[in-house]
């Protein structure tokens, strides 16, 4: 939190299935799994490219949450369904240490592309659809923090949060 890379919008991806996205994607993976996060954007590497990575199958820094399929989506569209949101815990790999409660559409359509160049569309909700509007988030400049109404559900997770796993 603080570098100004994470803090602008990031640029459309214009070729597809080249080796220098196939490398940003592998790098994307191993990052995503070093620190246990559920999904990972691009800038947060340090990477201005608008792609996002994301999906677990079990995740300890979300015990309850729902499995998620493993994505790779580039050049992503996010198109709410409805009004309706839902506040939930959210924490990230660029602001550590750190857990806030962060309103999110509860349904909602994500488009973009594979990294082929292939075009996805989902329709998804709960926990999936919290972790693409966090992740595409960052494609915007916008970290979590950002979004929280109530700062007296905002600090440190081992705090907040003093028996779950690190």
């Amino acid at each position: 939190m603080g570098d100004s890379r994470l803090l602008r919008r990031a640029r459309e991806v214009t070729e597809f299935n080249t080796p220098e996205l196939r490398a940003l994607i592998e790098d994307m993976m191993e990052t995503m799994r070093e620190y246990d996060g559920v999904g990972l954007a691009a800038p947060q590497i340090g990477v201005d490219l608008r792609v996002v990575i994301f999906g677990f199958e079990q995740n300890p820094r979300y015990p309850d949450a729902e499995s998620v399929p493993f994505t790779v989506l580039v050049n992503p569209i996010l198109t709410p369904l409805s009004d309706e949101t839902e506040d939930d815990w959210e924490g990230c790999l660029s602001v550590p240490g750190l857990r806030g409660k962060v309103p999110r559409w509860k349904h909602l359509r994500y488009t973009g592309f594979d990294p082929h160049g292939t075009p996805l569309e989902r329709t998804v909700e709960g926990f999936h659809a919290r972790v693409v509007q966090h992740e595409c988030d960052h494609l915007d400049g916008m970290l979590y923090p950002m979004r929280i109404r109530d700062f007296r559900q905002f600090g440190f997770a081992d705090i907040l949060f003093p028996d779950a796993q690190p």
